[in-house]
């Protein structure tokens, strides 16, 4: 199985051998090394466990120097099912992936703060003439019986900020420490991206 974690640069278009456009997002791979092997014997499963390069000699970043303190090293974690393939110490780069991979990609959804029944679940407007009140809120959220309000009941509240993984992506092109994904993967520019095949 390949595997990268990436930074999320945006989205741009290429163009077919016949000429058709397709939009792809950018992945900027992460420079980063296996640090630890994780197996089923010892630790339930089996997973690779990889770290940042430039974190590895615990070593603070250039703007951070003035600060006692060590950032701590971002850790990222990918099951996988034999380790014997793998090996501590062994590099992650883009070049692991070749054009016409189907991978998978997990991120974070970008947030949308506070937002309404509408927006977050997609409910109906009520209507709006005839003096009626009822535009865009929620409606009645519970009956005679229970005479509650029912656990996991559809209200406003906190939008985005979630886990999500596209799946069945295609890698278009894999230049220098760079992936070309087809279509778009979840959350914002500048956003950790975990990346694998299927």
């Amino acid at each position: 199985m390949k595997f990268a974690v990436t930074r999320k640069i945006g989205m741009t278009r290429t163009f077919t051998e016949d000429g058709q456009v397709e939009a792809v997002s950018i992945l900027s791979v992460i420079p980063s090394k296996i640090s630890r092997l994780k197996s089923k014997a010892k630790d339930g499963y089996c997973s690779v466990v990889i770290e940042e390069i430039q974190n590895l000699d615990g070593k603070a970043p250039e703007k951070d120097k003035q600060s006692t303190k060590k950032r701590e090293s971002k850790k990222f974690e990918f099951r996988i099912e034999d380790k014997k393939v793998y090996k501590t110490g062994d590099n992650i780069s883009a070049d692991t992936f070749v054009a016409g991979d189907i991978v998978e990609v997990s991120g974070v959804s970008k947030g949308k703060g506070y937002a309404g029944a509408i927006k977050r679940h997609g409910y109906s407007k009520g209507p709006e003439t005839h003096g009626s009140g009822h535009h865009r809120r929620t409606g009645s959220i519970g009956g005679a019986y229970p005479q509650r309000v029912v656990k996991g009941k559809k209200m406003p509240g906190r939008m985005g900020t979630n886990g999500v993984t596209t799946k069945n992506l295609k890698v278009v092109d894999v230049g220098e420490n760079l992936i070309l994904v087809s279509g778009s993967v979840p959350g914002p520019n500048k956003s950790i991206v975990k990346i694998k095949s299927i």
